[in-house]
């Protein structure tokens, strides 16, 4: 019985992904990888286009890998648990998954793959629950763009030194100083002991509740208004930054 696409597809990238592990330079050969999934190589630049296109579809059949483990992560009451819990697995992940961690993640010329921003577009929706809880220091798309790159740097950073000494302990270092960063640290919500910090994560924690239509109190004019006040609120906090810095 012929295959379909879809199963030629499936095989195709199985004996791609194998090929990849077993490949010290991290490489993979079409032919070889025709071989080992039964197919001549005209099948395989009919379904994939050529070679980049196989490695593009192997790189985001790992971001659908990736996400199914995060959907499978529970989701606790506290977003910056979560946030924390997703930065560590990560991590474990980029470890049980090395070689195709690295397909995703490390530049490749021309790649066209969507595993990145996949991975971009999961963070943001924990961040944006961090921000209507108000403990969001910063804008969403920053702090993503902050943890993502600690998260993937430190990660490839490892398998170029698989036996560095102290990886736990630095893993567990640098998560707790980019999450101090883009989060108000419990102590301080609500407090006076990072004024500026506290009042913006409150301002974005209405901006997320606006977005998120969690109340349905405020006609949609009025909360048009509100957030021209928060935009206003914003801009004024970055002229006073402006300032200080100028006068320092």
């Amino acid at each position: 019985m012929a295959r379909t696409d879809e199963a030629l597809r499936s095989d195709l990238l199985r004996a791609a992904e194998a090929q990849l592990v077993a490949a010290p330079d991290g490489d993979v050969a079409t032919r070889a990888v025709c071989e080992a999934a039964g197919v001549t190589q005209p099948v395989l630049y009919r379904l994939f286009g050529d070679k980049r296109g196989l490695l593009d579809a192997l790189a985001d059949a790992g971001l659908e890998r990736y996400t199914q483990r995060k959907a499978e992560l529970e989701v606790s009451d506290d977003p910056s648990v979560d946030l924390r819990r997703g930065w560590d697995d990560h991590l474990a992940f980029a470890r049980e998954h090395a070689a195709l961690y690295r397909l995703m993640f490390a530049p490749r010329p021309w790649a066209s793959s969507a595993a990145r921003d996949g991975l971009t577009v999961l963070l943001e929706r924990t961040l944006s629950r961090c921000a209507a809880a108000g403990m969001l220091r910063i804008d969403v798309p920053v702090a993503a763009t902050m943890l993502l790159a600690a998260n993937v740097g430190f990660a490839l950073d490892r398998m170029a030194d698989p036996d560095a000494v102290g990886t736990s302990e630095v893993a567990d270092t640098l998560r707790d100083a980019v999450l101090d960063a883009v989060l108000v640290a419990p102590s301080r919500r609500g407090g006076a002991a990072d004024p500026d910090g506290a009042s913006a994560a409150a301002r974005r924690q209405v901006r997320a509740q606006l977005e998120q239509g969690a109340s349905d109190a405020l006609l949609p004019e009025e909360s048009a208004l509100m957030r021209i006040w928060l935009d206003r609120l914003d801009h004024d906090r970055d002229r006073d930054r402006d300032r200080d810095r100028k006068a320092s």
